[in-house]
């Protein structure tokens, strides 16, 4: 990678570890979506070599309609590590974060290696467990604004991941109520449905996109399948709860 694309790597990181939001890269230096995931790539690489360990994957523009806003006609993703994973009903301290909000999302727990593309017949046999789950999103960028090729560069938003409780029911996942509250008020409500149609296709999307990067995840990884609602700003002091139909809630204290 040049070293214009290794500046933004770090730029990025460095932004994700202060809490302070840079101006907007691609404006000054475009690049393409290989690149894109280049400087993603690298700026894992660094938090890496700080001791963070990659946990799993994260999938976004998993909805048809988000696709379309953006103009895209495939998702995109990014890497989750140790560091980012919350205490599920505990509390979550806003300051690490510059513009924190919460989506509610489906969790896989891999019981296979995923190290080819898979196809959606034999998706359940790659899932040990699944959970309801909330993504805490976090663009690095001022003012929540970027382009395709700006989020991918900046792991796609991913910023931290509470996940609620482990069920071995992989086989109801179709057509689930999702319901995200804030202080026990409803705030956006959906269905499982919303991402790919059912929450296995992100698995199976997710086996072709690591393949297609010549990337794997062991046994034992997390799969954020993607956002099932549009996703509601954090302050702190909220009580956050994402229902997932009989999966159950994930929830955490803003602080």
């Amino acid at each position: 990678m040049s070293d214009r694309f290794s500046s933004i790597a770090t730029l990025l990181d460095q932004a994700a570890r202060t809490a302070v939001a840079v101006p907007q890269v691609s404006t000054q230096t475009p690049f393409s979506v290989e690149d894109a995931y280049g400087i993603q790539a690298r700026s894992i690489a660094l938090r890496c070599q700080r001791g963070e360990r990659r946990v799993g994957i994260k999938l976004g523009f998993t909805s048809r309609a988000k696709m379309a806003q953006m103009g895209v006609d495939s998702l995109i993703w990014g890497w989750l590590t140790d560091t980012m994973m919350q205490e599920d009903g505990g509390e979550v301290a806003l300051n690490q974060y510059i513009h924190a909000r919460a989506e509610p999302e489906v969790c896989f727990l891999t019981r296979r290696d995923i190290d080819r593309p898979i196809n959606l017949l034999e998706a359940s046999s790659y899932v040990e467990a699944v959970a309801p789950a909330i993504e805490i999103i976090d663009s690095r960028y001022q003012s929540f604004k970027f382009t395709l090729e700006d989020v991918i560069a900046d792991n796609c938003s991913s910023a931290g991941l509470v996940v609620g409780p482990w069920s071995s029911r992989v086989d109801a996942l179709a057509n689930l109520g999702v319901i995200l509250r804030i202080d026990g008020r409803v705030r956006q409500c959906g269905s499982t449905a919303a991402i790919l149609g059912h929450p296995l296709r992100s698995l199976v999307q997710a086996s072709h996109a690591l393949s297609a990067a010549s990337a794997s995840l062991p046994a034992g990884s997390l799969v954020m399948a993607g956002a099932a609602t549009a996703a509601e700003a954090l302050s702190s002091g909220s009580h956050v709860s994402a229902t997932v139909g009989k999966l159950g809630t994930a929830s955490f204290l803003a602080s």
